[in-house]
C-alpha cells in the first residue's frame, strides 16, 4: 500500500498561504465532523441496546477480556491510520477515518456505561465534553498563536505511551486499580500529545494529508475525553 511520508512534497509549513488556509480548513473541519459522528454512533448504540451487548461481552470477559479488546483495538486503529495515510485514493482515506470512529464508539462503551452508573450527575458526560473541548482549543490557539514547532515533545509522547500501555496491561493481569492519580497523570500525557500533533500537522504533514491530520487529532481528544470522563466519575 502506498503511503504518503511527512517528508513527501511541501509541509503545511511552507506551503503557499491560501494552500495552508485550506488545509487547515479541510481539517479542522473534517475533525469537527468527526466528532459529531462519534457522537452519532454511541448514540446509536446505546438507543439501539447493541451497547449492552457489546458492554455485557466485555465485562463477561473479565481483565483478559478487555486486553483482547484493547489488541483488537489497536490493531484496528493501526489499519485505519495506514488507509487515512493512503494514497491511493481518498475513498481509502476517509474509509480509515470512519473505522476508527467506529473503534473508538465501541470501545467508549465501557466507560459510558460505568460513567453514568457510578457518578450522580446526570450531566457528566455533557462537561467531560465541555471540559475537553476547552482545553482543546486552548491547546490548539497554543500551537497557532505561537507558531512554535512543538516537535522537541516527540520522545516524552512516546515513552509516555508506552509507559501508559505498561500501566494499563499491568493492571489488567494483576488486577490492580490505575486510580484517579493516573488518570489526572493521562490528562497531562494527553494535553502533550495534542500539542505535539497539533504542531506534527503544520510542520511534517502535507496539504494533502488532511484526513490523516484530523484522524490524528481526533484520537488526541478521544484520549483526552476518556480520563476526563473518568475523573468526572471516579468514586475515589
Amino acid at each position: 500500500m502506498n503511503e504518503f511520508s511527512t517528508s513527501f512534497g511541501t509541509t503545511a509549513a511552507n506551503a503557499l498561504p491560501a494552500e495552508r488556509a485550506q488545509f487547515i480548513r479541510k481539517t479542522y473541519m473534517l475533525l469537527a465532523a468527526a466528532i459529531l459522528a462519534f457522537i452519532a454512533v454511541e448514540a446509536f448504540l446505546f438507543m439501539s441496546g447493541a451497547a449492552y451487548m457489546i458492554a455485557n461481552v466485555i465485562f463477561s470477559g473479565g481483565s483478559m477480556g478487555w486486553l483482547l479488546v484493547l489488541g483488537l483495538f489497536m490493531g484496528v486503529s493501526y489499519l485505519a491510520n495506514r488507509w487515512a495515510l493512503s494514497e491511493t485514493s481518498p475513498i481509502t482515506q476517509y474509509m480509515g477515518l470512519g473505522i476508527f470512529i467506529l473503534a473508538y464508539a465501541v470501545i467508549f462503551v465501557p466507560l459510558i456505561f460505568m460513567a453514568t452508573y457510578y457518578s450522580d450527575d446526570g450531566s457528566v458526560l455533557i462537561k467531560a465534553g465541555i471540559t475537553t473541548l476547552g482545553l482543546f482549543l486552548g491547546l490548539t490557539a497554543t500551537v497557532f498563536i505561537t507558531r512554535s514547532d512543538f516537535s522537541f515533545l516527540g520522545p516524552i509522547v512516546a515513552i509516555g505511551g508506552f509507559a501508559a500501555l505498561g500501566f494499563i496491561v499491568s493492571s489488567a493481569i494483576f488486577g490492580f486499580s490505575l486510580g484517579s492519580i493516573f488518570a489526572f497523570a493521562m490528562v497531562a500525557f494527553a494535553g502533550t500529545a495534542i500539542l505535539f500533533n497539533t504542531s506534527q500537522v503544520l510542520h511534517q504533514y502535507n496539504p494533502k494529508q488532511y484526513v490523516a491530520a484530523s484522524l490524528t487529532l481526533f484520537a488526541g481528544i478521544a484520549l483526552l475525553f476518556w480520563y476526563i470522563l473518568t475523573i468526572f466519575s471516579s468514586r475515589e
